[in-house]
């Protein structure tokens, strides 16, 4: 692989890395339906994994694993980062499934996935108002 193909790879796959994590942050923030936050939180996830994975990469490298009486190369691929982006997938995955099963009790619960919907509904329940998205608890006086 020449040096131009590693630059133009590594760009491609920073600016993959950066497109995720950045399409993760705005769909969470910006949409108040509970599967769209939870989607947006896998993109999230992707991203960083990706960009993990990248970080780690090395043109021409072989794998790290030494047998007795061979010698080692000179360029071989970090597994640090491999190993981080596993353990990171295991977790994202029981992230997704216990946030898949709070978002089911809740619409069990209330009848709604809207966060605004959902906050208020919570509010009234617990005897407090939300006003501009703030709970305000009532006051007799």
């Amino acid at each position: 692989m020449t040096i131009e193909e590693t630059a133009w790879l590594y760009i491609f796959s920073y600016c993959g890395a950066i497109g995720l994590i950045l399409l993760g942050i705005f769909t969470i923030v910006m949409y108040r339906h509970l599967i769209r936050i939870i989607f947006g939180l896998m993109l999230l996830e992707a991203g960083v994994n990706l960009f993990l994975i990248t970080t780690g990469y090395r043109p021409n490298a072989v794998a790290p694993i030494l047998v007795e009486g061979q010698i080692p190369a000179a360029a071989m691929v970090d597994p640090i980062p491999q190993a981080l982006v596993l353990t990171a997938i295991v977790i994202g995955v029981g992230v997704q499934a216990l946030a898949l099963a709070l978002v089911i009790k809740s619409y069990k619960a209330y009848g709604t996935l809207d966060t605004k919907v959902l906050a208020e509904k919570i509010a009234e329940e617990s005897g407090t108002h939300v006003i501009d998205g703030i709970a305000v608890e009532e006051t007799s006086t």
